[in-house]
C-alpha cells in the first residue's frame, strides 16, 4: 500500500486529474445509478467555495498590512487587460453572430423575472451595494466583492500594527494557505465525481437541439481564449505568451470547466500563481478581483445568448447598436454572480436594449440553463485561466523592467507536500 501511495504522490497532479476525468466518464456511461460517486464532486466543490472565502479575507489582509510599496502600476495594469480583455470577448461574439447568426425555440416556460436586473444602473446600483454589505454575512454568501473591499480597509488599517501582529497575520495566512493545498489535493477524486454527474444526467442529448448554439458559443470562447488573449498578454509583454496561456488553460481552465465556479477556482488559481513564483503581495488581491471583473466567457453568453433572441424576433441589429450590446454585456459581465449560471441572468438586461420584452427573454435565460453543462463549463474556464494569465503578465512585464531573467509559464515553485 505505501508504494502505491508513493508512486500516486509521484504523479503530477495534472495527470491524476486526466486520470479522474476517464475514469468519471467511464463510470458514467456504466453505472449512472451509482449516485455516491457524484456526491465526491459535490463535496469538492463545496468544500473549495466553503475555504475561498476565507482565503481571500486573511490573504489580502495579511498581504496589504506587511506589503511594501509601488504596487498599484501593477494592479492598474492587471485590472486594465481584465476588462480589456472582457470587452474584445463581447466584440468577438457579437461578429461571431453577424458571421453564423443563431435562432432558438421560445417555448420553454420563463423562470421568476423579480430576479433579474432591469438594466445596467441597477447592476452597478448592485455592485455598491455589494461593495458596502456586512463582511461576515460576505463571508457566507461569498460576495466577494465586499471581502475585497473590506480586507482591503483592514489591511490598511493593520499597516501600523507591531511587528508581532503582522508575523501573526503571515502564519494565519500560511495555514489556510495548507488548507487549501490539502484540498487542491484532492481534486482528482473530485472532478472525477464531477465528471460522472455530467455524464449520467446529461450524456450528449444537449447537443441535438442547440447544436448550433452551442458551435458559436464555444467557438467565440476557444477564440478568446486561444488566440485574443494569449495575443493580449504577448503584446503586453511584447514575447510569445503562449505558453503561459496553454499552462493557465491547463491548470486552471481544467478544474474550472468541472467546478463551473470562478469563485471555486480561487484557490487553484492561487495556488498556480505560488507555483509561477509571482508575488503573494499582488496576486492576493488581482486573483479574487480577476473573479468578480475579467468575465470574457460571461461576455460571450450575455451578448450571443441575447442576438439570438433578437434574431428569432426578426429584429434588425446594425453595428452602432452592437457596439452598445458591447459595452453593456461588458459591464453586465462584471457584475455577474461568480457562481455556476451567474452570468445567464442578464440575458433580459441586454435583451431590454432591442425592445424585448421580459417574459421572453426570461426564455432565453432557461435555454442557457439546459445547455449550461457546456456553455457555463467553459465560460468559467476562459474566466479563470484569463485570471491567472493576466496577473502573470502584469508581474513579467514588472520583472522585464528589473531585468531579471525568466521563463515565461515556467514553474517556480513545485507543489509542496
Amino acid at each position: 500500500m505505501k508504494n502505491i501511495v508513493n508512486a500516486w504522490n509521484r504523479v503530477s497532479l495534472i495527470a491524476k486529474i486526466a486520470i479522474g476525468i476517464v475514469i468519471g466518464a467511464g463510470l458514467g456511461i456504466l453505472v449512472p445509478q451509482a449516485t455516491g460517486i457524484g456526491l465526491i464532486g459535490t463535496m469538492f466543490v463545496r468544500a473549495l467555495k466553503a475555504i475561498a472565502p476565507i482565503l481571500v479575507f486573511v490573504l489580502v489582509i495579511s498581504s496589504i498590512a506587511n506589503a511594501g510599496k509601488g504596487n498599484g502600476k501593477q494592479f492598474r495594469m492587471i485590472t486594465f487587460m481584465y476588462i480589456l480583455s472582457t470587452m474584445l470577448a463581447a466584440v468577438v461574439a457579437v461578429s461571431a453572430n453577424f458571421l453564423f447568426p443563431v435562432t432558438m425555440t421560445l417555448d420553454i416556460e420563463s423562470y421568476q423575472s423579480e430576479v433579474v436586473p432591469s438594466g445596467i444602473v441597477e447592476v452597478l446600483q448592485n455592485i455598491l451595494m455589494n461593495i458596502t454589505d456586512n463582511p461576515l454575512r460576505a463571508m457566507l454568501d461569498a460576495n466577494y466583492i465586499c471581502i475585497l473591499a473590506w480586507a482591503v480597509l483592514f489591511g490598511l488599517a493593520m499597516r501600523s500594527a507591531g511587528k508581532g501582529v503582522k508575523e501573526s497575520l503571515i502564519s494565519i495566512s500560511d495555514a489556510v494557505s495548507r488548507v487549501v493545498r490539502w484540498i487542491i489535493g484532492c481534486a482528482p477524486f473530485g472532478i472525477m465525481g464531477l465528471v460522472f454527474t455530467t455524464v449520467s444526467e446529461s450524456g450528449l442529448s444537449i447537443f441535438k437541439e442547440y447544436g448550433k448554439l452551442l458551435l458559436v458559443l464555444v467557438g467565440a470562447m476557444l477564440t478568446v481564449a486561444l488566440i485574443v488573449d494569449p495575443l493580449l498578454a504577448s503584446l503586453f509583454l511584447k514575447k510569445n505568451a503562449y505558453p503561459l496561456a496553454f499552462r493557465c488553460l491547463r491548470e486552471s481552465g481544467v478544474t474550472a470547466f468541472f467546478t463551473r465556479s470562478s469563485a471555486a477556482n480561487i484557490p487553484v488559481n492561487m495556488s498556480l500563481c505560488k507555483r509561477l513564483g509571482l508575488d503573494p503581495d499582488i496576486y492576493s488581491v488581482s486573483i479574487p478581483l480577476g473573479a468578480t471583473i475579467n468575465m470574457d466567457g460571461a461576455a460571450i453568453t450575455i451578448t450571443i445568448m441575447a442576438l439570438s433572441v433578437a434574431n428569432t424576433m426578426g429584429v434588425a441589429v446594425d453595428i452602432p447598436t452592437a457596439f452598445m450590446l458591447s459595452l453593456m454585456a461588458t459591464l453586465g459581465a462584471c457584475g455577474a454572480s461568480g457562481v455556476a449560471g451567474g452570468s445567464l441572468l442578464l440575458i433580459p438586461m441586454a435583451c431590454s436594449l432591442f425592445g424585448i420584452p421580459q417574459d421572453i427573454s426570461m426564455q432565453a435565460v432557461a435555454v442557457g440553463m439546459i445547455i449550461g453543462v457546456v456553455q457555463d463549463s467553459l465560460e468559467t474556464a476562459i474566466n479563470s485561466s484569463g485570471d491567472v494569465l493576466f496577473a502573470a503578465t502584469a508581474e513579467y512585464c514588472q520583472w522585464q523592467k528589473e531585468g531579471k531573467q525568466f521563463k515565461i509559464g515556467a514553474i517556480v515553485n513545485p507543489d509542496e507536500d
